[in-house]
C-alpha cells in the first residue's frame, strides 16, 4: 500500500478515496483499483467505516476494467450503495463474447439474459433456466426494452416510449374476487419499492373488464390508454427493474422475467418449469392491457396497471416517494 493510500485509509478519508478511485481509473490502474478495494475492506473490519469508497472502486472496475476484472466484480462485488446490481454494470460495457468464458452461474445466466437485451446474438447459449424464466432469446414478439446507461458517477434509466393517457370514463366498482396467483405476480413488479423503501402495492382481481377492476382498486377518477402487449411488457419491465425510491435496483433481465411471469399468471400458465415463447406471446396479445394513473397522482414513483382476458380482470396500483 501506498503513502497516499495508506493515509487515507487510516484518515477515514471518503471523500479522498473516492478522488482516489477516479485517478485509478483515469490511468487505467486497475490493479491500484483493486488494492483499494481491498484495504478499505480490511480497515472496514477494524471498525472504519469505508463500504462506500470499497463499493465504489468496486462498481468503476465492473464498468470499465477489462472483462476478466468486471466478470470478478459482478460475481463478488457488493452493489448495496452502487448505481445498480454490478452484474447489470459490466453488462453494459462488456459483449458476451468478452465476458462469458469469465463467469459462472447465477450471474452468467444474467449477463446472457442482458446482453440479449442489449442487441448480442444469443444462438446457441445455453444458460441456467432456473435463474430467469425467459429464453435467453428475445422472442419476435417482445418490444424493444430500454437498458440502463451506467457512466462513472451516474446512471440514467431510460423510459420506454409510452403512449399518452387521457381521461377515462370508469364504470361503478364491483366485487373483488380474488386471484393470488395473478395480484402475486403483479406485486412481484414492485418488491423493493414496498419491501425496501417507502412505497405500497394494491392489486386487484374482479369478473368483469378492465375498467372496472381500476374502479374496484379504489380510483373514482382515472386517465388511461389500452396499449398494445409490447406496451405493456416493455412498462412492467422497466418497473420490476427499478428499485422506486430507496430500494435495489434488480435490472432489467430480471424486470423481463417478471413481466413474462405475470402473463404466464393471468393466463394459467405458472405450473411448468420453462415458459415457452410462443406459448406467452400468444396469451399477451390475447390480454387487453391499460396503462393508466388516478387523476389525484402524486409525484414520486409509480406504476399501474390493468388487464382483461375473457371474462377476469386485474389491476395494479403501485407508488413510491422520496
Amino acid at each position: 500500500m501506498t503513502d497516499r493510500l495508506r493515509e487515507l485509509v487510516e484518515g477515514s478519508d471518503l471523500d479522498g478515496l473516492i478522488r482516489h478511485v477516479d485517478g485509478l481509473a483515469s490511468s487505467r490502474d486497475w490493479n491500484g483499483m483493486l488494492e483499494l478495494r481491498r484495504w478499505c475492506y480490511e480497515a472496514a473490519e477494524r471498525g472504519k467505516q469505508l463500504f462506500g469508497p470499497a463499493q465504489y472502486a468496486e462498481y468503476r472496475l465492473a464498468l470499465e476494467a477489462p472483462a476478466a476484472i468486471a466478470a470478478d466484480m459482478a460475481q463478488n462485488g457488493v452493489s448495496r450503495f452502487t448505481l445498480g446490481p454490478l452484474w447489470e454494470v459490466a453488462a453494459s460495457t462488456h459483449t458476451w463474447d468478452d465476458i462469458s468464458a469469465h463467469l459462472a452461474e447465477p450471474v452468467r445466466t444474467l449477463i446472457a439474459h442482458e446482453r440479449s437485451i442489449r442487441g448480442d446474438d444469443m444462438d446457441g447459449v445455453e444458460v441456467d433456466e432456473d435463474v430467469l424464466g425467459p429464453t435467453v432469446e428475445l422472442a419476435p414478439w417482445e418490444p424493444t426494452y430500454a437498458p440502463a446507461v451506467y457512466r462513472s458517477d451516474k446512471a440514467d434509466f431510460p423510459e420506454p416510449n409510452f403512449s399518452p393517457l387521457a381521461s377515462l370514463a370508469l364504470p361503478n366498482k364491483t366485487e373483488a374476487k380474488p386471484d393470488d396467483r395473478v395480484e402475486e405476480a403483479l406485486r412481484a413488479l414492485v418488491t423493493p419499492w414496498v419491501d425496501n423503501s417507502n412505497g405500497r402495492a394494491e392489486a386487484v382481481s374482479v369478473n368483469g373488464d378492465a375498467l372496472q377492476a381500476i374502479r374496484t382498486l379504489g380510483a373514482p377518477s382515472a386517465y388511461g390508454a389500452r396499449v398494445e402487449p409490447e406496451e405493456a411488457l416493455a412498462y412492467m419491465a422497466w418497473t420490476a427493474a427499478s428499485g422506486g425510491a430507496h430500494g435495489r435496483r434488480r435490472g432489467l433481465a430480471v424486470g423481463r422475467s417478471l413481466a413474462w411471469w405475470v402473463v404466464a399468471a393471468m393466463a394459467d400458465m405458472m405450473d411448468v418449469d420453462l415458459l415457452d415463447p410462443d406459448d406467452v406471446g400468444d396469451a399477451a396479445a390475447k390480454i387487453t392491457w391499460y396503462r393508466w394513473q388516478p387523476e389525484t397522482e402524486t409525484s414520486g414513483w409509480s406504476a399501474h396497471l390493468a388487464a382483461q382476458l375473457d371474462d377476469r380482470a386485474w389491476a395494479l396500483s403501485a407508488l413510491d416517494a422520496q
